[in-house]
């Protein structure tokens, strides 16, 4: 069953943050009627809103995205937000909080769809660095991020829609 709280406050209707006095809202197994691209892309946009506790990479659901690959609060979040995503929607993934897994060779695709992962290479990490999942592909690409903030930083403090030119997207991934 899949939990999800509803904040008046949130513009974006849904989040798990229950540290705001929000009203539980249960649905069980609300997503089975979507394909798993839909059932990503719908949970992600559930955690629109979800906001860290006190900017350290912690609160109730920052702390649910990072237990589902193992960690605790403390560490970054972006990709961890990713597997939690998936987990919930049923797709088998890289389950891991290291950005880079998420973009391996054999998955990676040239089209963006909704619902797939996008990677974000920084020069100074010599890597890609962000990750999160495409909501609208096209020449400025929407996106629902973790562990990201209004400006679009990969050292956030919460889950955002954010719209990115398609060329800072360095690479795309499929999992469902």
């Amino acid at each position: 069953m899949l939990i999800l709280l509803f904040c008046s406050s949130v513009s974006s209707g849904f989040t798990i943050d229950i540290d705001s006095g929000c009203n539980v809202i249960e649905t069980a197994n609300s997503y089975e009627q979507l394909d798993r691209a839909q059932a990503i892309v719908k949970i992600a946009e559930s955690q629109i809103g979800v906001r860290e506790l006190t900017g350290r990479n912690d609160g109730v659901a920052v702390k649910q995205y990072l237990n589902s690959v193992g960690l605790d609060e403390g560490f970054a979040w972006c990709a961890a937000f990713v597997s939690w995503v998936h987990d919930q929607a049923g797709v088998t993934g890289a389950k891991s909080a290291w950005s880079p897994s998420w973009l391996p060779r054999d998955r990676l695709v040239k089209n963006a769809k909704p619902g797939d992962v996008f990677g974000i290479y920084f020069s100074s990490k010599k890597r890609i660095a962000h990750v999160g999942i495409i909501e609208v592909p096209g020449a400025t690409t929407i996106t629902i991020e973790g562990n990201t903030n209004e400006a679009g930083s990969r050292e956030g403090d919460g889950v955002y829609r954010k719209r990115r030119l398609s060329k800072q997207i360095y690479q795309t991934s499929r999992w469902n």
